[in-house]
């Protein structure tokens, strides 16, 4: 399925106001991951035997915002591109670190589910179901990426 110009602009309009938010943001997409997945946080060795709250742990601050933006910047290219654009380093190191970290495709469905209520309530004004459908679709194209190096990683 081809991404559309309408859902560009759909993405591009959100993420334009989003954007100036990305470090809240981000960590409010992870904090929804962990309430609804707790057992998550064990994927990620920075949290394990982390004792500060998840909400003022810094490294996950940084990793929150850092996925946050690769997601929706990703999204926002994926017409002009008309492919993921995440550069191809960064998207063999994040599915072999996906892929050692254990990540399944339930994991995915829960990442999809949360991005799409921090977009719901970050624009609230703007959401529609064609938006939920363009931000839904740009998740999947990244996420196939992410699988098709995570699969490639374990041939290697």
């Amino acid at each position: 399925m081809v991404f559309s110009e309408e859902q560009e602009a759909l993405v591009l309009k959100s993420w334009a106001v989003m954007k100036k938010n990305s470090a809240e943001l981000g960590l409010k997409f992870f904090l929804k991951i962990f309430d609804i997945a707790p057992s998550s946080t064990e994927l990620f060795s920075f949290l394990r035997d982390s004792t500060v709250p998840l909400e003022k742990n810094p490294k996950l601050k940084t990793h929150a915002m850092a996925v946050f933006v690769m997601t929706c910047e990703s999204a926002a290219q994926l017409r002009k591109a008309g492919k993921v654009t995440v550069r191809e380093t960064t998207l063999k190191k994040i599915g072999l670190v996906h892929h050692n970290a254990g990540v399944i495709s339930a994991h995915f469905e829960v990442t999809r589910f949360a991005l799409l209520e921090t977009i719901k309530e970050a624009v609230p004004e703007m959401w529609s179901s064609e938006m939920k459908n363009a931000w839904g679709e740009a998740y999947d194209k990244l996420v196939l990426a992410i699988k098709e190096e995570m699969k490639s990683s374990t041939s290697e």
